[in-house]
């Protein structure tokens, strides 16, 4: 029943509270990227401190943050999550993926626009520590098999959010003339076209990571249960049955 934790077993309430410990241990640790670009970014005479809060990057560490603390937090205090919170963990863990995946694209495609990416240990930490640790909560979660199933729906939400922020930056890029991502800004991707196909092929990594973490949270869910169920229907060792307790009383075979 919802509400007590005795039903899992003591196994699964230890494992819950070590992945709450190790979720807010995440998100201590992406606060001190974030404080360690904000101070990394500074050193730029020209660099415009709005400009830093309208990276993706950014912003999906601050989601991450509070999402992870708050994970945490019912990790800790609760027998398992609420049903929300798996949809909104899931596609935090996407955006800090695609963050990654993205700035890795923007290392290597930078000889060929005529610029230097420096990859700073907050740069590090942000877009490729974090977010590896991000998904290793996310399996550890999916494998206890506690909390409800991600829906499908999840593939759809995800959308939401990236589609929200990339109509902002279009409309400030096109107002302040600084855009975050090479491939946001028409005059170094060939015009509109050359950003459409890259914003597409981002959308499509935002639906295609969803949907295979949507499918494996299932999975593993799936296979959890079916493990613990077994463990309750397997006979419990060192216990006699009834007739072999009627064979050691000597006194009723009399």
């Amino acid at each position: 029943m919802p509400g007590s934790p005795a039903p899992n077993g003591l196994g699964v309430v230890r494992a819950r509270r070590a992945l709450g410990v190790f979720r807010l241990l995440i998100a201590a640790l992406e606060v001190i990227a974030l404080i360690g670009n904000f101070q990394y970014v500074l050193g730029f005479r020209f660099f415009a401190t709005a400009n830093f809060f309208s990276y993706f990057t950014v912003q999906s560490a601050f989601a991450a943050v509070a999402t992870l603390g708050v994970a945490g937090a019912f990790a800790l205090l609760a027998p398992r999550d609420p049903p929300w919170l798996g949809i909104v963990r899931t596609m935090v863990t996407v955006y800090v993926l695609v963050s990654g995946i993205v700035f890795a694209l923007i290392v290597t495609q930078a000889s060929t626009h005529d610029y230097r990416v420096d990859v700073p240990w907050s740069d590090t930490l942000l877009h490729f520590v974090v977010p590896a640790l991000a998904v290793i909560a996310w399996t550890a979660d999916s494998i206890i098999a506690v909390n409800p199933p991600v829906p499908w729906s999840t593939v759809g939400w995800v959308l939401v959010y990236p589609s929200a922020w990339l109509v902002y930056t279009l409309a400030r890029g096109a107002d302040v003339g600084w855009y975050p991502y090479f491939f946001l800004d028409e005059a170094q991707v060939g015009g509109p076209v050359g950003v459409a196909l890259y914003c597409a092929l981002v959308l499509v990594i935002f639906v295609t990571l969803t949907a295979g973490l949507v499918a494996v949270n299932r999975w593993l869910q799936r296979a959890g249960r079916s493990r613990r169920e077994r463990g309750r229907r397997a006979p419990r060792t060192g216990t006699p049955g009834r007739r072999g307790r009627r064979a050691g009383e000597p006194a009723r075979q009399r």
